[in-house]
Parts: C-alpha cells; sequence; structure tokens
C-alpha cells in the first residue's frame, strides 16, 4: 500500500506540477573497466552527481526524469532513508573518484542489499576501481557507514525557549535534532553578549541582555530562529531512466528548512546606578594629584528623569593607603587601613566623570580607591534607586602606584690594589621616598648597574656629578636587589696602576619591562667619591748594571739605574686628607763585602748584612747614575763580593719594591791580587740600515786598560753606491772627541742623509797627546750603513722580547716605515694566553701603554712590564692618525710578537762573567767588527800570562755577547747602543 501510495503522489504530483524534462544520464566522477563502472552518474537534469540503486538493472543512460523527493524507498526503513540522504549530501557531489566509488559502494550496500549480498558485496564491486584504489575506497566505506550510523536523523527539530533571571539579563535556550544544527537567531529588544542582535548559534543556552528603550516601564524580549537541514530526515532524491537502473541523491536544502520562534512576558522595569571606576593613570609621581576615572551605568532600568531633569546622585570615595604592596581585593578594607583621603562627586546620569583630585601622593606605595552610593543619604532622591552600591576594596583598576625611588651608597672593598687584583665594591640599597614596593608577596627587584673607571691621569678623582671624558670603563657588573639590604659586587679586575673608582647608577630602560613602571627615575651616584676608589698601586721597575765587575781596594764602583713604573708626577702629590702623600725617596744601598757569592740570592737577609754605603735619589722615573760623583762614591775598602739594592718604601700611589740581592748585574767583585794592564781594543757596530731622513750611528766597546786622557771620535762617509769599492775620504759628518775614562760601551750622535746608498763608519781612539791608539778601516765589517729610500705606505713590523723570566721586565718595539701623518699615535697591549687558542680580548687583557707620538719614520718601544705569573704573552700594536681612527693593527699571535715568561731565568750556555752589550733595541744584533788594537806589553813570564788573561777575557766576553745576541738578551744599561742599529724584523 505503502508503494502504491508513493507511485499515486507521484503521478498527481505529474499531473498537477508537469513532468521535468526528461534528459539522457551520463558517467560522472568514478572508475570503470572490464567489470563495470562504479562511482556517480551525471543526471544532466540539474547537473548533480547521483548514484544507481538498482544492481541488477541496465546502466541509467536512457532518459531521466526527476527529481522526486520521497519518503519511502521500497522496504527501507525511515532510519535507513535518513542514513541514506546523509551519505548522499555528505560526500555525494565529489570530485574525488575515490569517495563517489566509495558512496556508489554504500547506496547499493543500502538500497539493494540482497542483490548487492548475493554478488559479494564491497569486495566484488571495488574490483571495478584500480587496485591501488581499493583500500582507500573500502576505508572511505567503513567510515561513512559509522558516521550515518552516528549522525543521521529521521525527523529533524527546531525549538526556541527565552528566561529572564531579572529584568535585563536572560537566556535562549536553543534545541534542536539533530545537535549539529546550525542558523541565524534574531532578537528583539534584546541582544546577546558582545552587543549584537542576531547571531549565528547552534544549541545551548546563550546569554542575552535586555534592551528597552530610555524610560520604558516595561517590554518584552522575541526571538526567532531558521536552520537549514539539507541532508536530515528520511528522504531522498529519487531519478528514473525507464527500466533502467534508478538513481539517487540527497535532498537539496531550500526545502527542507526548520524555523521556531519565543518570547517573554511582559518584564517590569526599576532603576539601579552603578559605579565602574578606573584610575586616570595607575603610575602617579610623589608630589601628583589622585585622579580617579568614574564610569557611571544603570544596571536597573534607566536613569529617572523628574520635571525633566535627571535624578543627582551623591557617590562618595573614599583614597587608602600607602600600602608597601597591591591589597588584596576584599568586600570591605582591613581594619586600621590608611586613609589618604576623601572625595565627592554627583551623577547626573550615565556616564564618565572625573574625581576632584584634591588628594596629593605623599611618599610612595600602592593607594586604592572605594566608591559608594547610599540610598539612606541621598534624601528624597533616595526613593527612586533600587539599592545602595558599594565598590570591592583593593581592585587593580581602582589602584595607583607611587613609584619607589631606589638609591645606593657604596665603599670599595679594597683600598689599595695591584694590577691584576680583583676590584670589589659593597652597597647598601633603601629607597628614599618611602617603602620599597612588593609584587606577589615579594620585593621588587632592582638592577643596579655599577661601573668601575679607570680615572685619567696618575692623581685621585674629582668627585663630581660627571664622568670625566678621559675616564675609561674597566668594566660594567650588575647586582640584583631583591630587596633594601647589603650586596657585593661582582669583581673588575684592575690591569694598570692608577686610581679606580666606581659609580654605581640604576637605569629604568636596564629593569625588566614589568619593573619599569615602579621605579620613580633613574638614579646615579657621583664620580670619584673617596670612599669608592681604589689605588692600584703602580709598579716600580729597575733595570741597573754595574760599570765594572772587578774594583780595586780603595777604587770606585759606578752603577746606572734606569728606574721606570713611578707615576710622572710622582713626587709632587701633597695628599688630600683622604689619600697619602708620595714618598719620594729611593735608597740604593751596597751590601758586602761578602766572603762568596754564593749567599747572594733573592732570599739573604739584609737586615743583618753588612753595609758600605747608602744612596738616596728622588723617588722618579729615570737613569740614575751612582758612584760618579763624591757626594755618591762607591768606594769599597775591603776584598769580597758587593750588591746594590734598590728599595722603595710604598706609598698610596706606587707599590713598594725591592730590587733582588740575587741580581748578577748588580754586583762587583774586589780582588785580593794586583790590577794588571790589558792592551786597548775597539769592537765596533753601526746602525745596519736606515731609511732615507732617519737617524742612524755607530757604537764602540772599549776595552783594556785605558790610559788617562783618551778620547774616541766617529767618522761617517759617503752615501755611496752599493756596488762601488769603499772610499773614505772626506767625512760628512765628524763627532766631537768623546771622552773614554774606562773600558765601557760609547756611542756616537745619530746623524743622517737625504739619499740613499751605503755609509761606511770609522773610529779612532786617540790618546792624550793625540797620537792614535786604535783607528778602524773603511768599509770594516759592520762598520757599514746601507740607507734606502723612505717607503710611502705606512708600514709597521714588530718584535717582542722573546723570552724573559717570571719577574724581569718585557717590551715590544715596533718599527714605522713609510709616511707617517701628523698627529699619529701608537699603542702596545700585551694578553695572557691560558690554552693554545690565540685569544686576545678584553679578558685576557693584561698590559696596555699609554699613547705613543708618532713623530716619523723609526722604532718606537713599548714601556717595561712585568708580568705577574709564567706563561705566553701576545702582543698586538695599534696605530691612530690624528682623529682617532684606526689604520693599523696588528694580529693576535703574529710572529715575533710573542713573550714567554718562565719560572726561573734560563741558563747561559756558558756561564762567563757579563760582558757589555749593546742596548736599545730587542732586535738580534750582528756581531761587532774588531777594527784596530794597539799596545805592547812588557816581555817576560808575566806579561805573556797577563796577556793571555786579557785575551781570554775578551774571549768570554765575546762569546757570552754572542750567546745573549742570539737568545734577544740585551742589558739595561747598554739600550743606548742598540738605539742606533736598525735591524728588519
Amino acid at each position: 500500500m505503502a508503494a502504491l501510495l508513493v507511485v499515486l503522489l507521484v503521478a498527481a504530483s505529474s499531473l498537477v506540477l508537469g513532468t521535468a524534462p526528461a534528459q539522457a544520464g551520463s558517467r560522472g566522477v568514478g572508475y570503470e573497466n572490464s567489470q563495470g563502472f562504479i562511482g556517480a552518474y551525471e543526471t544532466d537534469v540539474d547537473g548533480r552527481q547521483a548514484y544507481c540503486i538498482d544492481l541488477g538493472a541496465a546502466s541509467p543512460f536512457g532518459q531521466t526524469s526527476g527529481p522526486h523527493t520521497v519518503t519511502s524507498l521500497d522496504s527501507l526503513s525511515r532510519q535507513q532513508l535518513a542514513e541514506l540522504n546523509y551519505v548522499l549530501d555528505r560526500w555525494g557531489q565529489s570530485s574525488d573518484p575515490d569517495v563517489t566509488a566509495a558512496v556508489a559502494i554504500y547506496v547499493w550496500s543500502v538500497a539493494d542489499a540482497s542483490t548487492y549480498a548475493s554478488i559479494g558485496g564491497a569486495d566484488y564491486l571495488v574490483a571495478r576501481a584500480p587496485a591501488s584504489a581499493r583500500d582507500e575506497i573500502l576505508a572511505n566505506v567503513a567510515v561513512m557507514r559509522q558516521e550515518a550510523s552516528v549522525n543521521a536523523v529521521t525527523d529533524p527539530s527546531l525549538s526556541l525557549d527565552l528566561s529572564m533571571q531579572d529584568q535585563y539579563a536572560g537566556t535562549l535556550s536553543i534545541s534542536a535534532h539533530p545537535a549539529s544544527l546550525q542558523g541565524t537567531a534574531t532578537l528583539t529588544d534584546a541582544v546577546f553578549a558582545g552587543g549584537d542582535a542576531a547571531r549565528t548559534l547552534g544549541i545551548g543556552q546563550h546569554q542575552i541582555a535586555g534592551t528597552p528603550a530610555n524610560g520604558a516601564a516595561s517590554y518584552r524580549i522575541e526571538a526567532s530562529m531558521s536552520v537549514d537541514a539539507a541532508g536530515y530526515g528520511a528522504k531522498v532524491d529519487l531519478y528514473t531512466t525507464g527500466d533502467a537502473q534508478r538513481l539517487v541523491a540527497a535532498v537539496a536544502g531550500s526545502s527542507t528548512g526548520l524555523s521556531a520562534t519565543a518570547r517573554t512576558p511582559v518584564i517590569e522595569l526599576d532603576f539601579q546606578p552603578e559605579i565602574g571606576t578606573e584610575v586616570a593613570s595607575r603610575f602617579v609621581a610623589e608630589g601628583d594629584a589622585f585622579v580617579d576615572e568614574l564610569a557611571v551605568t544603570v544596571t536597573k532600568g534607566t536613569w529617572i528623569t523628574v520635571d525633566g531633569r535627571p535624578v543627582p546622585v551623591t557617590a562618595t570615595g573614599t583614597l587608602y593607603g600607602p600600602f608597601d604592596e597591591q591589597p588584596a581585593e576584599a568586600d570591605a578594607p582591613p581594619g586600621g587601613a590608611p586613609v589618604a583621603g576623601v572625595e565627592e562627586v554627583t551623577l547626573t546620569g550615565v556616564g564618565s566623570y572625573i574625581s576632584p583630585g584634591t588628594t596629593t601622593a605623599p611618599e610612595s606605595g600602592f593607594f586604592t580607591w572605594v566608591w559608594a552610593m547610599d540610598k539612606t543619604s541621598q534624601g528624597i532622591n533616595g526613593k527612586y534607586l533600587a539599592g545602595s552600591f558599594t565598590d570591592r576594596f583593593g581592585r587593580v583598576a581602582k589602584t595607583n602606584v607611587v613609584p619607589f625611588q631606589p638609591k645606593a651608597v657604596s665603599e670599595a672593598d679594597q683600598h689599595l690594589a695591584v694590577p691584576g687584583d680583583a676590584l670589589t665594591d659593597t652597597i647598601e640599597v633603601s629607597s628614599s621616598n618611602g617603602a620599597w614596593l612588593k609584587r606577589d608577596g615579594e620585593f621588587i627587584p632592582v638592577v643596579f648597574e655599577g661601573t668601575a673607571y679607570q680615572v685619567p691621569g696618575t692623581l685621585p678623582p674629582t668627585q663630581g656629578g660627571e664622568v670625566p671624558a678621559g675616564a675609561v670603563a674597566l668594566g660594567t657588573v650588575t647586582v640584583t636587589a631583591t630587596g633594601p639590604g647589603v650586596y657585593a659586587s661582582p669583581a673588575v679586575v684592575a690591569p694598570t696602576g692608577g686610581f679606580v673608582t666606581w659609580v654605581w647608577e640604576l637605569r629604568k630602560a636596564s629593569q625588566p619591562q614589568w619593573v619599569r613602571d615602579y621605579l620613580a627615575a633613574d638614579w646615579t651616584d657621583e664620580y670619584g667619591i673617596p670612599l669608592e676608589t681604589t689605588s692600584v698601586r703602580w709598579p716600580v721597575t729597575t733595570t741597573s748594571l754595574m760599570r765594572e765587575y772587578n774594583v780595586h781596594s780603595g777604587g770606585r764602583a759606578f752603577d746606572t739605574v734606569t728606574v721606570t713604573g713611578f707615576p710622572a708626577n710622582h713626587g709632587e702629590f701633597t695628599g688630600d686628607g683622604y689619600w697619602e702623600a708620595d714618598v719620594d725617596e729611593l735608597v740604593h744601598t751596597v751590601y758586602g763585602p761578602f766572603d762568596t757569592d754564593a749567599v747572594l740570592t733573592d732570599d739573604l737577609d739584609l737586615t743583618g748584612a753588612p753595609v758600605l754605603t747608602s744612596i738616596t735619589t728622588p723617588a722618579r722615573n729615570g737613569v740614575y747614575r751612582l758612584g760618579y760623583t763624591d757626594a755618591d762614591r762607591i768606594t769599597p775598602t775591603e776584598a769580597g763580593y758587593y750588591v746594590l739594592v734598590t728599595t722603595f718604601a710604598g706609598d698610596d700611589r706606587v707599590q713598594p719594591y725591592s730590587s733582588s740581592p740575587a741580581d748578577v748585574l748588580e754586583r762587583f767583585y774586589v780582588p785580593t791580587t794586583p790590577e794588571v794592564e790589558l792592551p786597548v781594543a775597539v769592537i765596533t757596530q753601526a746602525t745596519p740600515a736606515a731609511l732615507v731622513g732617519g737617524p742612524f750611528g755607530d757604537a764602540a766597546l772599549v776595552q783594556g786598560t785605558i790610559p788617562e786622557g783618551t778620547t774616541l771620535v766617529f767618522r761617517a762617509y759617503g752615501p755611496q753606491p752599493a756596488d762601488a769599492d769603499p772610499v773614505c775620504e772626506v767625512a760628512f759628518f765628524e763627532s766631537d772627541p768623546i771622552p773614554v775614562s774606562q773600558a765601557g760601551v760609547y756611542t756616537s750622535p745619530a746623524t743622517s742623509v737625504d739619499q740613499p746608498g751605503n755609509v761606511y763608519w770609522i773610529e779612532t781612539l786617540y790618546d792624550q797627546g793625540g797620537g792614535v791608539l786604535v783607528e778602524g778601516t773603511c768599509g770594516a765589517p759592520g762598520e757599514t750603513t746601507v740607507i734606502t729610500e723612505q717607503p710611502e705606505t705606512l708600514t709597521v713590523t714588530t718584535m717582542a722580547l722573546a723570552e724573559v723570566a717570571l719577574g724581569q721586565p718585557a717590551h715590544d718595539t715596533a718599527k714605522v716605515t713609510g709616511t707617517v701623518p701628523d698627529g699619529t699615535t701608537l699603542t702596545f697591549k700585551a694578553y695572557r694566553q691560558e690554552d693554545d687558542t690565540a685569544t686576545c680580548t678584553p679578558g685576557e687583557l693584561v698590559f696596555a701603554s699609554d699613547p705613543i707620538e708618532v713623530t716619523g719614520p723609526g722604532e718606537y718601544e713599548s714601556s717595561e712590564v712585568v708580568f705577574d705569573r709564567a706563561g705566553t704573552y701576545y702582543w698586538i700594536e695599534t696605530v691612530y692618525d690624528a682623529d682617532g681612527t684606526m689604520i693599523h693593527q696588528g694580529l693576535c699571535g703574529a710572529p715575533d710578537e710573542t713573550t714567554t715568561v718562565t719560572s726561573v731565568p734560563p741558563a747561559p750556555s756558558e756561564p762567563t762573567p757579563p760582558a757589555p752589550e749593546v742596548p736599545g733595541t730587542p732586535d738580534r744584533p750582528t756581531g761587532l767588527a774588531q777594527t784596530g788594537a794597539s799596545g805592547v806589553l812588557p816581555l817576560g813570564i808575566a806579561g805573556g800570562v797577563f796577556a793571555l788573561a786579557g785575551a781570554l777575557a775578551l774571549w768570554f766576553g765575546r762569546r757570552l755577547a754572542l750567546y745573549r745576541e742570539r737568545n734577544g738578551y740585551v742589558r739595561e744599561e747598554d739600550q743606548e747602543f742598540l738605539d742606533l742599529t736598525d735591524h728588519e724584523d
């Protein structure tokens, strides 16, 4: 009967509405092979894809009619029909053949289940698709079955309900079947949360707020909603093609929509204002006014007007504080809460109001507002209010913060220090304008930055608010203060002598973002505060050499002591009340005689040692010649060994110092045997090479027994072509006679030439009567200076002292060639190496020289530095122009720029007494040429012995000089000699 009814309904609709024009169908998206087609058919009626439901019938390629929406199909249940509609709507129009093939299998399995089962079901039908797609198709079928059984419904439905919690707040409840349905809900005289009156919604409860007209006494809210239920319900669209297979598709949505409406009963209204506030500015500076912004709204009804004017309502605001942290929110202030002020505002309607601002910020802290409207205190207007209102205490939006001002008082932990020491500072921090504020129960952390400045110059700093331009920041450390208290700073290393002063500051920009607003302002202490200053005492260095080792009893010893390390103005500082005055006294004490030099060791106790004499000189840098005047003569009267020790007591700017009794260069010996005369000999060494316009000269080592009145003259000839034979006829340079009173090194004045070529030197030693004692020869080895043109490009080559013993001074030498711009300066830096990787960073820096003025091509030497521990040190030279722009810089770890500091002095291979050597440069000097000798000893055995002794002394001295030359050793007293030599690096 049901089937008959369907046929009659279809026929009737055809008669009434007319039959849709029939068209031919065609294959749509799917797969086809020799076993058949699987997928969708293109109906060509409405352009939709439809699916066969009669497995045993012919393909639907004939005249197709439809679609007709049917609510029953063959023997399918309403649930089966609903599931079929769901699958066809969800996946039926896909363009993926793996999906349409799965839909076809699913449709056959539901609509023609018996035939489907008899032919082998999905396994049989899926064989029409390529083997590579079959697993995907069957997986799609499984998904479709599972989702259809869960989501398909036979009868979709929609209902609405409105309920009100009060006159304005309510709930719209939406029920739908299936639960996934969504549609547009529209409100009248109400809005959803967010303010819109229409919103796309699904099932559930949705908050609404009534929006009656201003002044209305009552109103009602209505709601309406419609949804599109396409794909839901027990129905499908059916297509027919004569006796061929029938086709089905999902029911189109236009005719399947659902709708519903609801409305509330009449709602009676009343009137209740409410105050919401927010401070005008969260953070208020000390002394500024507290201002609160009131946002007045009406939570019940509209603002009542009487005689055309709004009812006035008085609001009272109480400002509580200060508190050291944000007070906890509560219904009422805690008992005894401090009150900073009370203000009133008259309200005349909904809107914004500003508090009078009569209360100002007294100190740091948190201040919170509480606003109230008391119904009973409004007079006759109170009857229009639904009730009183009081805001909550401690709300963040109603709390002002007066920032606190951290500050620090510091004191340097070291009053006196030495280069390389770690300098630290102790700071005591507090808030200067009230409480140190807290957040979440903890003090707000504040980062203080402390910078240790090397004070320019050598005097204590002058206290002031600004850091002088010449102050050099040695390092900046940070201390995070987690509340008021005392904190120790990290260390900063003092690389050189001088004063170091700390400057502490607090910068808001350096704080974490959340901290900055809680701080009143940046803060910094003054530069040069005495208690924040450390004197890094300068290390004194002396290099010295006795002029002779053997001194006869009753004779005189002579010493030359070179003192470095003192500030240039040492002896001039008279103290300032905090720092003590300079001690301007160096003491040079000659201890002896000692029976043996074996006792002259570093640990010799000098308190009870015999003293020959003591000489005092100013505690200043310079070269001090001791023993040359009657006032400081050194005259031993007893045989034995003597040593000169230089001491400095130390003061607030310079370290105490004492030279070592073990220094062999500071010894002399008084023998018990009579003196013997030795033949006079002269060994010379000219500057091997120089540039046009550059200085050069000659030096002579005079040995033997020197007759009284002896003088020395240097003559220079040339320049001559290098390939021509030497000619020494007319000297272009002749020195004044140089008195020679004893054996030693004598140097010529420097000279220069204006063209290249070879310059040949001849030295002549004259006796008192003008007779020639010794004279060199033209072109003798070691007596030629090669002059070359100045290079145009500025170049720098360097040679550091290769090896020193711990405690001995080291230095670097730079040879500058080429065109030197005016204002050029040169600096040297040394870096201690901790491993095999060459690193020259501020962390390894142990020495930095002052800028050295470079006036032209030539050699420039760094100041002496005594490294404080054994190891490897790399040097870097840097050249700057007049504007401070770097125009040259050496490389870290460059060849010849390494100094090795050994823990003990290297032992010479030939332990002979020290011979006079060439001073002034770390370059290895070439050997001295013997250019002449004279003098004859009396005949006899004694004369032969003495001659042999003299020759051996000269031979051993020469061997020691060569050994030291090979190892880069230079006596300090002989620096002048090497200053005249110019060796290529």
